[in-house]
């Protein structure tokens, strides 16, 4: 009797679990933003593809006034920056670096003293569509009074039908997992 309420119990969870992580996909497979909507500032997240180039093709757009890069190598300068080919700076608003962060809590950490040095109300949240409800609940966490427009970046190599790539499954999967833990973390331990 009691193997198989456990049996039961691990089933249940299982499917929660698999529940939870198919309505995960979908939310991050259908985010939208206001391309339109103006922030006080941009901050993009480094480590996935086209993050930098989507962000200073906004700033540029005058979608704010200043950027940080958060999560920059320590030799990276903003020269380097400028100099590679999927970034086109063609504007002289004002570009910040974050070299200190080398993960999503630090980011959050970082940007919100940044956010808070320069007395910011809103800002664009420019990252992953997989990587943004993580990003957003450390953001919040950290500074639950700012304004926080997503702006979810959508990477080829990363499949809308997850469920057929093995890489795109385990990508999605370990993100959930991921944002599962900060959500506990925010509402149960803080």
């Amino acid at each position: 009797m009691f193997k198989k309420i456990i049996f039961y119990l691990v089933l249940l969870g299982i499917c929660v679990w698999l529940g939870g992580m198919i309505g995960f996909a979908y939310t991050i497979n259908h985010l939208k933003t206001d391309e339109k909507q103006k922030t006080d500032a941009i901050v993009v997240l480094t480590g996935g593809r086209n993050r930098i180039s989507e962000a200073v093709q906004l700033l540029n757009e005058g979608a704010a006034e200043k950027l940080l890069i958060s999560g920059v190598a320590e030799e990276t300068s903003l020269e380097t920056l400028k100099n590679r080919e999927d970034v086109n700076v063609t504007t002289s608003r004002e570009i910040a670096l974050d070299k200190k962060s080398t993960n999503t809590v630090e980011n959050a950490i970082e940007a919100t003293a940044w956010v808070k040095k320069n007395h910011f109300n809103s800002i664009r949240l420019v990252t992953s569509n997989y990587h943004l409800p993580r990003s957003m609940a450390e953001f919040r966490a950290n500074n639950k009074n700012l304004k926080i427009l997503a702006h979810p970046v959508y990477s080829d190599k990363v499949e809308q039908k997850w469920w057929k790539s093995w890489h795109s499954f385990k990508l999605i999967a370990s993100e959930y997992n991921k944002f599962l833990y900060v959500w506990v973390k925010n509402h149960f331990i803080r």
